[in-house]
């Protein structure tokens, strides 16, 4: 099914949101501020973490398949090898259903990574995949294909109706004033990947670029009066993120985080260049998604480069699970019947053995667990 365009009234008001893209909202911290807290902090290593029986948000956390077990025995995994910190995606529908019990699991989660020496950087909405995601049962993964059952928060009608916008604001408000000062959660990551076209949309990336600045105006100005201890984050994905092209939505979010986060499934030569264009910005920069593997994004030429310039780094995925991110984003086009030679990202096999040898010494190496 395709949905109709935007009203021609409301892609005025995209573009007149977009025009004030650059305004830095009330709250946000000094760079002095964000420069002192991340001295205080470690070199964070981790992964977006989603244990390997979850085939997407949902199924996380919902009450009859959230899994502790699981979690606990993999962020064990995790924490034997180095990393410090993962990066994980809540849903809006979980609060909608039941708000107080859904804290408690995110609770709950935050004792068990703690118990592992790892902090936990949360991440409220996601503008990617399936965007009708729906409660209760989750399909099983279509076989072989990358990620066939992520869904995005908000739902997708939430996003297209900017009156819908303030539906959100409880699930923000509740879920941050909750863990506000909370040392198990270490950075607030409000909007994943804004404007990326995901399944399905029937939108123009212009069009969901649009909304989604709207939407993340009020995301960040919830954040702020609910004050965390912790700084947020929006992060750069996409198209251009400084200079005269730089798009709206990368100007906003790049001039209202505490701290720059980003995205970059490249070769470390487009890598650094990327960063060598945040740098100026003088505060401290996270890399919230890197590792494909068939890209040239790799743990042997990246995490080097990420320690040495105090670089957070967290790669996509860790146990080759229900999400099969193992598998390339072309097998959503391209027919594959087994497991690809080369990984496409995650680290570990469902056993805990890894994918490649070599590149759990490098990390354990890097981060002084030898």
């Amino acid at each position: 099914m395709r949905f109709p365009t935007l009203p021609a009234a409301l892609l005025a008001v995209s573009v007149s949101v977009a025009a004030a893209a650059d305004v830095t909202l009330p709250g946000r911290w000094s760079e002095e501020r964000a420069n002192e807290w991340y001295k205080t902090q470690p070199w964070f290593v981790g992964c977006n973490f989603t244990p390997s029986t979850a085939i997407n948000q949902l199924e996380m956390w919902q009450a009859e398949t959230f899994d502790p077990g699981t979690i606990d025995r993999e962020l064990g995994w995790a924490a034997g090898i180095g990393m410090n910190s993962a990066r994980v995606y809540l849903h809006d529908l979980v609060w909608e259903q039941d708000g107080e019990a859904f804290l408690g699991r995110i609770d709950r989660f935050l004792t068990i990574a703690d118990k592992h020496g790892i902090g936990t950087m949360l991440v409220l909405c996601d503008a990617v995949w399936n965007p009708h995601p729906q409660l209760g049962k989750q399909p099983d993964p279509v076989p072989h294909v990358h990620n066939s059952g992520w869904v995005q928060s908000p739902h997708i009608e939430v996003l297209r109706d900017p009156k819908k916008h303030d539906s959100l604001e409880p699930y923000f408000r509740g879920v941050i004033g909750r863990f506000k000062d909370d040392p198990r959660v270490v950075v607030w990551d409000l909007y994943n990947e804004p404007g990326n076209d995901g399944a399905g949309d029937a939108m123009s990336t212009e069009e969901k670029e649009g909304l989604g600045l709207m939407l993340l105006k009020k995301m960040f100005s919830w954040a702020r009066d609910v004050n965390p201890s912790q700084p947020l984050t929006a992060g750069l994905w996409a198209r251009e993120w400084t200079g005269p092209n730089a798009t709206a939505v990368n100007v906003f979010m790049r001039e209202n985080s505490d701290v720059i986060s980003f995205h970059s499934y490249d070769s470390l030569t487009r890598t650094a260049e990327r960063v060598g264009s945040l740098k100026p910005f003088g505060r401290p920069l996270l890399c919230t998604e890197y590792i494909a593997r068939g890209n040239g994004s790799l743990f042997e030429t990246h995490l080097p480069y990420f320690k040495e310039n105090r670089i957070a780094a967290y790669n996509w995925g860790f146990v080759a699970g229900k999400i099969q991110t193992q598998y390339p984003w072309s097998s959503w086009r391209k027919k594959f019947t087994a497991e690809p030679e080369v990984w496409h990202h995650d680290v570990l096999r469902p056993d805990g053995t890894p994918f490649r040898k070599a590149e759990i010494e490098l990390i354990r190496k890097l981060t002084g667990k030898e």
